[in-house]
């Protein structure tokens, strides 16, 4: 007997298509990320991730300006400093370059959300996210010491105009240093984003060139969580979650959709997934060499994120997504 359901009569018209699609990815689910570096005038491409740039201040607010005129409602803002040192000054002093950039676009696009990137590696000369044993080699951090140094790092961002923190250092404890930091000084209504499951990823390397932020010896392993993981990823985001966290991120996202969710099972909260540099690199070079359908690659690895449960997703290619968008 001839089959009585035939899937495909749902599939044979476009608008019938849309009609019936379960996941859509819209431009409010975006947020693009920038980098911010000193000087005047700056729009160094990051050769390693084309279309990426690493802007000076004044530049990266007519980037903030375009993206909200976009209808893309959030940027998240990492820095280059002009100096590093063991304390990661860079990171939490006032006149850091985060803090120049985040006033600066909030002045001039106060409707844009501007999460900022709450770590510290851009700015120790050793490239580690946090104060390291005495001639450590191994990269091993130091545990509380640096939960103070992020708290202030937080709290100065906070006093810039931050909408957003969102902690990335993988410390234990990072999530309820960072609230009662922010509540001590007055900012308890600030959410905070954390990259509850983030880890030890082969997929960073062209952020490293975009942040000026590899280590300068060992890796992260000791901090960062082990790729072949997936359970200690809930024990991760449990402990975030009882600590303050408003929202949560997976990072990276394409090798992980099992982890967005598995977190996205478990918790009521926002779930963030982070399309990182690696990610976006891989198909930016296939597409330049006429390998692939950058559009359609682009759009079905974003449906794969939302169908894996993101409610956001910080990605490169949130610009493109914007006009392709406005195109159809």
């Amino acid at each position: 007997m001839f089959p009585v359901h035939r899937p495909r009569r749902l599939r044979s018209h476009p608008q019938l298509r849309r009609m019936v699609r379960e996941h859509v990815v819209t431009t409010g689910d975006l947020i693009y990320p920038l980098f911010a570096v000193p000087g005047s005038g700056v729009a160094q491409e990051v050769k390693s991730m084309p279309g990426v740039f690493q802007l000076s201040v004044d530049k990266l607010v007519e980037e903030a300006k375009e993206v909200y005129e976009l209808g893309i409602p959030a940027i998240i803002l990492f820095g280059i400093p002009d100096t590093k040192d063991e304390e990661a000054t860079g990171a939490w002093h006032d006149c850091g370059i985060v803090q120049k950039a985040t006033t600066a676009v909030k002045a001039a696009v106060p409707d844009l959300i501007v999460a900022v990137d709450t770590c510290l590696c851009e700015y120790t000369s050793h490239g580690h996210c946090g104060y390291l044993e005495v001639g450590d080699l191994a990269g091993r951090v130091l545990n509380d010491p640096t939960l103070e140094l992020l708290k202030k790092t937080a709290v100065s961002q906070a006093k810039a105009g931050a909408d957003i923190i969102a902690p990335s250092g993988m410390m234990d404890g990072f999530v309820q240093a960072i609230r009662s930091g922010l509540d001590d000084a007055g900012f308890k209504q600030l959410p905070i984003l954390s990259y509850a499951a983030k880890y030890a990823s082969a997929y960073y390397g062209p952020f490293r060139d975009a942040a000026e932020s590899a280590p300068q010896f060992g890796d992260r392993r000791t901090y960062q969580m082990d790729p072949a993981n997936g359970t200690e990823a809930l024990k991760e985001i449990e402990l975030d979650i009882a600590e303050g966290a408003d929202m949560l991120m997976v990072k990276p996202a394409l090798a992980y959709m099992d982890i967005i969710w598995r977190v996205k099972e478990a918790t009521n909260l926002p779930v963030a997934a982070y399309n990182v540099s690696g990610e976006y690199s891989m198909i930016k070079a296939a597409a330049l060499n006429g390998w692939v359908d950058e559009q359609k690659v682009v759009m079905e690895t974003m449906h794969g994120f939302k169908r894996a449960g993101a409610d956001l997703i910080l990605t490169y290619h949130a610009k493109d997504i914007a006009r392709w968008s406005e195109a159809d």
